[in-house]
């Protein structure tokens, strides 16, 4: 990426897009509507979380190693094989929802670059495009993301319809039974599912619909009605670790439980049969004040990362913050808001932009760092620059 930039005609080229996580956020502010924005770029009440998953990246620091070889980009190999998945790089994008609210061609897009560059993708239950429409572009390498209802018969027919459309893996969200409390949609009164907005999965659902007077596509008020059977299932506060049990007896897929950030919920998960956690706090979305990812991160990964697969999600913005949280144990990253700028920016381009641009980093800055292989980071790689959990 930094050659196509240099070297343009011999004389540089200047890029259509921010090269910096930050620098995408502050034009997609520019550019995006107030209720866009506001979605995805806020978080619970002070948003002290989101700013604390940021802060902890900065308790680490990098020992680069010197006269290595590993310079050169063809000496350094970036893939690894996740429950099964094999990634060009240890990224795989979050699951987030709703994108239409950025752009028309939303999840869509999203899977279809994931695919082109080899990177893993993580379809939302609270998508705005549906499982098989997404699943058709999305390639090899996507995960479907569940978010279980209240009604266990809608919930099994979203994993089913997943499975057979062609996912490699079901992550189960933890942390959500409930909406945080998010002040940013608070101020504009916006709630985009109360629009009809990401729940297409739901309306495509046989089972939903049967629960349904009349069609969602028949009339206003039909739709509306879809909308509060919605409002009415989703959220499950009485999901229990059994239930872990439950879900892979509607697939053989592997699990992943996503919101876990104590090893004792680590280890329990990973007893009832999940095959891997996502240590997350939601991007800073649901509990203000909770503990930041990476810091929840070593831990974890000492619970279990003997047993199941460790992934990382929250905070990540950079290709250093890539191998720091691979360093201290995660196996792969989720990488979630900046590529939803990108989208809201430019469309297909602009996730390409920001997966590029994220890939470009790690792979420089795993080789200045005097590593030709993601499978060779491990705590050694780290300095902590305070008393910092972990070292």
């Amino acid at each position: 990426m930094q050659n196509e930039i240099y070297f343009a005609g011999l004389g540089g080229t200047v890029p259509d897009l921010p090269m910096t996580a930050a620098g995408l956020e502050v034009l997609a502010r520019e550019r995006l509507s107030p209720e866009a924005f506001g979605y995805i770029a806020g978080s619970a009440s002070t948003e002290r979380t989101a700013a604390a998953n940021l802060a902890a990246f900065d308790r680490y620091a990098i020992v680069p190693r010197m006269l290595r070889g590993t310079a050169a980009a063809d000496a350094r190999d970036l893939s690894v094989d996740v429950l099964g998945t094999r990634l060009a790089a240890p990224v795989l994008t979050a699951p987030i929802g709703v994108l239409e609210l950025v752009h028309p061609d939303a999840e869509r897009a999203v899977g279809a670059v994931a695919a082109e560059l080899g990177v893993g993708s993580v379809l939302s239950t609270a998508a705005s495009s549906a499982i098989e429409d997404v699943a058709a572009v999305s390639g090899e390498n996507w995960w479907y993301q569940l978010y279980w209802p209240s009604d266990d018969e809608v919930a099994e027919s979203l994993v089913k319809r997943a499975t057979a459309a062609g996912a490699k893996a079901i992550v189960l969200t933890a942390d959500t039974p409930g909406m945080g409390w998010r002040p940013r949609d608070l101020e504009l009164g916006h709630l985009p599912f109360l629009q009809a907005k990401g729940i297409a999965n739901y309306l495509s659902d046989p089972v939903f619909r049967s629960r349904l007077a009349n069609p969602p596509e028949e009339s206003t008020e039909a739709m509306q009605m879809a909308v509060l059977t919605w409002v009415s299932m989703f959220g499950n506060h009485a999901i229990r670790l059994g239930d872990v049990a439950r879900l892979a007896r509607w697939t053989d897929l592997p699990i992943v439980v996503k919101g876990i950030v104590h090893s004792d919920d680590a280890r329990a998960v990973v007893d009832a049969g999940a095959a891997g956690v996502v240590v997350s706090n939601h991007g800073g979305r649901q509990v203000d004040g909770a503990v930041a990812a990476l810091d929840a991160l070593p831990d974890v990964a000492a619970a279990v990362g003997d047993r199941a697969t460790v992934l990382l999600d929250s905070g990540i913005r950079s290709g250093a913050d890539v191998v720091k949280a691979l360093a201290l144990g995660a196996d792969a990253v989720l990488y979630g808001r900046p590529w939803v700028y990108g989208l809201g920016l430019a469309g297909a381009d602009g996730v390409r932009h920001a997966l590029r641009m994220l890939l470009a980093d790690l792979d420089v800055t795993l080789g200045l760092a005097g590593f030709a292989s993601v499978a060779e980071l491990d705590r050694r790689v780290l300095r902590s620059t305070l008393a910092g959990p972990g070292l």
